[in-house]
């Protein structure tokens, strides 16, 4: 993008501090940014936002430029929005984290987050807002009260996260994991690895935050030549270490620094999956000067939402809620998790994985047959995919054939894991258990 256009458009940003994607929302003086997607064109828009207050309208198609003297072309709204959002950022001499990975990010997010709160004015992605629309939303948000952002960066398809990093400039930063998510996007494990390392090699010179137990995270650092990472480890291998005292259903936890104090921490997150989202939050704590008792206040007060590792006790039965997100990996650490809670009597709701391409079947089938081994009362099957499994657990559609058994049989005196992708909905049933 032209970087004289792009100056010129952030010195009208600066007299017109708001920009809406959205001409249902168009506060007086801002500028509408015209996006397209595949059911929708900002471009159709660019008009009737004007009209409703907004200042000027920033859009790809040239025709409209002679309908309106407020109406300003670019070649790419999207990459306008990116390009500006960096700008932006460009204003602010702060630490910045950036934050990717299969499974964890967003919780990870929240924790590094709330433990930096204890000290700093923190600017972090809210939501979901990970792509490359939300991230650039998020950087807008910066402003001179901040003290730092912490700034997730999702990706689905090769070279994802290179753009939004380019976009983001972060000054440090980590990598979760990597597992066998997207995959109908990224073609191959090797092609997640590949897109998650972009993050690496944007940091290649500067601080990384790793997982000392992650032979994968590890040989990606080492093949790209990170100069400097912050380790931190269940076995004992890094800067900061943790060890799971209990996880029935909440994880409790202790940690401590090399040759330092132990410090315990009673959590409210469920799954012992969590404890290397844990050990990240300290290590980014204590590379920021938080103290470990700060850190310990934090990780204690963080209660999860958004339908991520949530226990939820009902009238009728105890809950577990990770409903937002489901792939191979994270499947098989909420089933083991799952494994070692105490309940006399235990019930599976699972949907399907999505995007996992051509290895769908084979992943699915790899979930049953883990499931026939751990003793589980009860399993019901969600989904297509589940529905093309050899298994003698019970199969329905899709939610709705779930809500109608729910109505009619009533669970009752259980403890339900309730796991899938967010597109199976399963998010909904909650509320009938």
């Amino acid at each position: 993008m032209n970087e004289t256009l792009i100056s010129s458009l952030y010195e009208l940003y600066k007299s017109h501090p708001i920009i809406t994607t959205d001409s249902r929302n168009c506060p007086e003086g801002s500028i509408f940014l015209a996006l397209k997607g595949e059911s929708f064109d900002g471009n159709k828009f660019a008009l009737q936002a004007l009209e409703k207050g907004c200042a000027y309208a920033i859009v790809d198609e040239a025709d409209l430029k002679a309908k309106n003297d407020r109406i300003i072309v670019v070649d790419d709204c999207l990459q306008t929005y990116k390009d500006m959002a960096r700008e932006h950022r460009r204003q602010f001499n702060i630490p910045v984290i950036g934050i990717t990975g299969t499974n964890g990010k967003t919780t990870t997010k929240e924790l590094i987050a709330a433990v930096l709160s204890e000290k700093y004015n923190v600017l972090y992605t809210q939501g979901n807002f990970n792509n490359d629309v939300g991230v650039p939303k998020t950087l807008f948000r910066l402003n001179q009260e901040h003290d730092i952002a912490v700034i997730e960066m999702g990706a689905s398809h090769p070279g994802d996260i290179k753009t939004l990093v380019e976009t983001v400039e972060p000054t440090c930063g980590l990598i979760t994991n990597v597992g066998r998510a997207h995959l109908l996007g990224f073609g191959s494990f090797e092609g997640v690895k590949k897109t998650k390392g972009e993050l690496y090699d944007f940091l290649r010179d500067s601080l990384i935050f790793i997982n000392a137990d992650n032979d994968h995270l590890m040989k990606m650092a080492e093949e790209r030549g990170v100069s400097r990472l912050y380790t931190y480890s269940q076995n004992g291998d890094g800067q900061v270490n943790g060890r799971i005292i209990a996880c029935d259903p909440f994880l409790r936890f202790e940690w401590s620094k090399t040759d330092s104090q132990t410090y315990a921490v009673n959590s409210q997150l469920i799954g012992s999956y969590n404890l290397d989202n844990m050990l990240a939050a300290i290590a980014v704590g204590m590379q920021f000067d938080i103290n470990p008792q700060q850190i310990c206040h934090a990780l204690e007060n963080y209660v999860p939402s958004n339908n991520r590792s949530q226990m939820t006790v009902t009238a009728s039965n105890r809950l577990i809620v990770d409903a937002y997100n489901a792939n191979p990996s994270s499947m098989k650490a909420a089933l083991e998790n799952f494994a070692l809670i105490q309940a006399d009597h235990k019930m599976a709701i699972l949907g399907d994985m999505r995007e996992l391409g051509e290895a769908s079947a084979e992943e699915h089938q790899k979930v049953v047959d883990y499931l026939q081994t751990t003793g589980i009362e009860e399993v019901w099957l969600v989904g297509e995919e589940f529905g093309k499994t050899q298994c003698h657990f019970r199969k329905f559609t899709d939610v709705e054939a779930v809500k109608t058994a729910i109505a009619t049989q009533r669970p009752e005196g259980k403890c339900i894991l309730i796991k899938g992708s967010n597109s199976t909905r399963l998010y909904q049933l909650p509320d009938l258990l």
